[in-house]
């Protein structure tokens, strides 16, 4: 692999780690300590979600509207600014209301970060012949799930759930230094020669991708309840009896190696096929928790949340690219907004049904029933993978 080629792809995989998993997911490993230090309801948390993911969809709405073609890495850098300093601001202040503002700004600069990260590394490995290491990428959001799980609770020890995300946000800007050195689409990959034999797929035609919109927003609206809420459901759990925080790193420790692995599916039984199977799954995996709440459910769901939501993206992603190849930025926004609008939905819905009926299951059976949804929406694009085959 060329030098430049390998540092531009490590760039990007902090990049996401910095905006995703941990300026968006470490919210779900610290809620838990705010609540009980803070005292608000499941309600609320819900709605602080929803701030972020309302954040989200405008700054992916932007991104599929803006003309960012020749000034990518230089509105990437000013995101990744954002966002660390958000993620600071969350520790910062006590008020509800301040921090549905952070949230909100925090939501907009990963939206920007994922579509322009995400533009910039695939454009590069294209480029370089080098499509199938998109998975790699894509594992920066589990590498930064796994991070905070693991360094949350030490931080929340010695300086409560304040310091916690200021010792995260001096993480983000050690590894936003790599970024700035690394990280520039304006560089130069050479174009291989490719050597595979691998069966490829002709993708759907442009007239499918509402389809795959469709889909990629009910994914967005389902998974993001078990994202928000799996930490505070074991933790709240009376047969749960170990640190809540260790189901987010089994989360992320399963995110890693996850995108190569669907990646590596979808090339060889097609990218369509691999995205419904990676939806069925998922919404299997949520659904555990309102069969027990006990250790081995909770760790079986979160293993299968972080074991398909990045990879669902991977493919997701890949797919609108190849359909709509031109100004990739333009359809990676508009595919992230249907995400975003999802997410936007899903955690204040669950937060209030928690409120109401004090308990999470009825949220996680919704969740469930839409994944399921999203999945038969993307049966139609069977039939062209089924064609390439013969």
């Amino acid at each position: 692999m060329q030098k430049n080629l390998f540092t531009i792809l490590l760039g990007g995989i902090f990049s996401l780690a910095i905006a995703m998993g941990i300026g968006r997911f470490s919210y779900t490993v610290i809620l838990p300590y705010m609540q009980s230090a803070e005292k608000f309801s499941s309600s609320t948390a819900g709605f602080l979600a929803t701030s972020n993911y309302f954040g989200y969809f405008v700054g992916a709405v932007l991104t599929g509207k803006m003309d960012l073609q020749n000034k990518k890495t230089l509105y990437l850098r000013i995101s990744l600014l954002f966002s660390i300093l958000t993620t600071a601001m969350m520790g910062l202040s006590s008020n509800i209301f301040i921090w549905y503002i952070i949230r909100f700004i925090s939501g907009v600069a990963s939206a920007f970060i994922f579509v322009l990260a995400s533009s910039i590394v695939l454009d590069v490995l294209a480029k370089g012949d080098k499509s199938h290491l998109s998975g790699i990428f894509y594992s920066g959001v589990g590498v930064g799930i796994a991070l905070s799980g693991i360094i949350v609770s030490p931080l929340h020890k010695a300086f409560e759930w304040q310091g916690t995300w200021i010792g995260l946000a001096l993480l983000c800007l050690a590894l936003f230094i790599f970024i700035l050195l690394w990280v520039n689409d304006q560089k130069t990959i050479a174009k291989t020669e490719s050597s595979s034999t691998s069966p490829s797929f002709q993708h759907p035609p442009s007239s499918w991708i509402k389809w795959l919109i469709i889909a990629y927003g009910l994914e967005g609206l389902g998974y993001i309840i078990t994202g928000t809420f799996i930490v505070a459901i074991a933790d709240e759990s009376k047969s749960f009896l170990y640190d809540s925080a260790t189901v987010w790193i089994v989360a992320g420790l399963a995110a890693i190696p996850s995108c190569i692995l669907w990646s590596t599916f979808a090339k060889k039984a097609g990218y369509v096929l691999a995205l419904i199977c990676a939806m069925v799954l998922q919404g299997i995996g949520v659904f555990f928790p309102v069969l027990s709440e006990n250790a081995l459910s909770l760790y079986a769901s979160a293993f299968l949340f972080g074991a398909t939501f990045m990879g669902i993206t991977t493919i997701a992603t890949s797919l609108g690219r190849q359909i709509l190849p031109v100004n990739s930025h333009r359809i990676l926004g508009f595919l992230t907004a249907s995400y975003a609008l999802g997410q936007m939905i899903g955690p204040s819905i669950a937060g209030v049904l928690a409120a109401i009926t004090n308990s999470h299951h009825y949220s996680l059976m919704g969740a469930t029933f839409v994944i399921f949804i999203g999945a038969l929406c993307l049966g139609s694009g069977l039939k062209y993978e089924k064609r390439n085959l013969a």
